[in-house]
């Protein structure tokens, strides 16, 4: 996990300094902006592997940038982790629905970020699984890491692609949230089952354009099963 690049987009200049300074004594590289326009010049710059944003920001908000970056092809893959004062559960669950990976709360530790970074980029980024997966014409390639359907792409986070990759890999069986949790986030990672739900619901949207959101089927009472059959 070492050496990758994260873009830290934060108005505060203290806040800045101090995520900077824990991120590279963890030997990442820090790239720093402090509002969403000074953001996107450093992504166009040098693609980060993991964005840590802010919710507050001036001009356009942090939830708002963070729905921008999923619709553009550049960015619609780069982890996000929401950095925010914002305490609330209804915060945090919208800050995943949002298209965020995964959320912190000020005032938070240099220690706990950088778990925090590390287990998010664990679970994104590519892990050498190469395989191709085709169901009734929603194809991954995990080479490229795309997903498509027929001939259209289908735009997914790195969380839901995951998410979506395992489901392939393991039709037909039916998967508690704990076991998901375990599978796709990895184990002894900061991440509560309700946050399953909220991906399940985003894959379920990007597929349903296409009507392979039916593949993703939820089994009352004992968690989730991918299946091309009817539920």
């Amino acid at each position: 996990m070492q050496h990758k690049h994260i873009l830290v987009v934060e108005d505060e200049a203290p806040i800045r300094d101090m995520i900077r300074f824990g991120l590279e004594r963890a030997e990442f590289h820090v790239h720093e902006a402090e509002d969403a326009q000074s953001a996107r010049l450093a992504i166009a710059d040098q693609r980060p592997d993991l964005i840590l944003m802010d919710w507050m920001l001036p001009g356009v908000s942090g939830a708002e940038f963070v729905r921008e970056l999923r619709r553009e092809s550049l960015s619609s893959a780069i982890p996000v982790i929401m950095v925010t004062a914002r305490v609330e559960e209804d915060d945090r669950v919208r800050g995943l629905n949002i298209g965020c990976d995964d959320y912190v709360v000020k005032p938070f530790s240099s220690s706990e970020l950088v778990a925090r970074v590390r287990a998010v980029l664990r679970r994104t980024l590519p892990g050498g699984e190469a395989e191709t997966l085709e169901v009734d014409g929603l194809r991954l390639d995990g080479a490229s890491q795309r997903v498509s359907a027929g001939d259209d792409p289908v735009r997914l986070g790195p969380t839901e692609y995951r998410l979506l990759r395992f489901f392939m890999s393991n039709p037909e069986r039916v998967y508690s949230r704990e076991q998901m949790l375990d599978r796709v986030w990895g184990q002894n990672v900061f991440v509560e089952e309700r946050t399953v739900d909220v991906h399940i619901r985003r894959l379920r949207k990007a597929l349903a354009p296409f009507g392979f959101d039916r593949f993703i089927q939820t089994v009352r009472g004992s968690g989730y099963r991918f299946s091309s059959r009817a539920g």
